[in-house]
């Protein structure tokens, strides 16, 4: 075998649907290119599959740049595997030794159901989202850029919690499903921006309250959530959430 490839033994998670009962299954990933992502050496795999007459592994992806979120699953306990601050799509081979045995699953959650093998359905965010992730009032045409000042700590803050990617490693991190830093990242960037403010009270009791009747966990302060986050979103915004929703309970019963 060359120096710059590597073999590895993989158990996947396999399940055809929702309603049926899932297993792990055993894969030889072989001669894969140290170069490679690990998507793309699942894709390779997939293609034997295939060659096979097998049903290949269905797994999401979809820019491969760590930006859209869709790539997340569990790798050996970990979700996007074990660097920090990177995503599935963004792992390669030399993250792993030769001859090393992996363990592919889905996030388990209950508000993330199966799709199919590696794949979850993700529209609890998205529903979360809706429910008050918006400025709702019609304020015409874009203004230009920088027509609206807003300070440059604000503005640096608020960014760094847009940057999550609803890609769903904070739930299958947290031992409760928790999604708690999704939630308070949504909530607290808007809450920064003036563009907010008008519904700032209502967004956070709306989101909040979908969040619960999706069936994610309540935050117990373990961190977990943080340290599987891809962009390394500060655990500090679930401590800003649980303001925002005192501040906008307290606003709600005086009115």
């Amino acid at each position: 075998m060359s120096d710059k490839t590597i073999n590895l033994t993989l158990r996947v998670w396999r399940q055809k649907n929702a309603q049926t009962p899932g297993e792990f299954k055993t894969y030889q990933a072989r001669n894969v290119p140290l170069a490679a992502s690990f998507l793309e050496m699942l894709d390779m795999l997939n293609d034997e599959l295939v060659e096979k007459g097998d049903d290949p592994i269905a797994f999401e992806s979809d820019c491969r740049e760590g930006i859209c979120g869709t790539c997340g699953f569990v790798i050996d306990g970990r979700p996007h595997g074990p660097w920090r601050g990177t995503t599935v799509c963004q792992l390669h081979m030399r993250a792993f030794q030769d001859g090393e045995e992996l363990t592919l699953e889905p996030w388990r959650a209950r508000a993330f159901p199966i799709v199919k093998d590696l794949v979850v359905r993700r529209d609890a965010f998205d529903r979360i989202q809706q429910a008050g992730g918006y400025n709702s009032v019609n304020c015409g045409n874009a203004p230009d850029a920088n027509s609206i000042l807003i300070g440059r700590e604000a503005a640096s803050e608020a960014f760094d919690a847009a940057t999550c990617i609803g890609c769903g490693a904070c739930v299958a991190a947290c031992k409760n499903a928790s999604g708690m830093l999704f939630l308070s990242a949504k909530v607290g960037h808007l809450a920064l921006l003036p563009q907010g403010e008008p519904e700032r009270a209502p967004r956070a009791l709306n989101m909040v309250q979908q969040h619960d009747s999706e069936g994610f966990g309540a935050c117990t302060n373990t961190l977990d959530c943080e340290a599987a986050c891809p962009k390394e979103i500060s655990t500090k915004w679930i401590q800003r959430l649980n303001r925002e929703y005192l501040r906008a309970s307290l606003v709600s019963q005086e009115g």
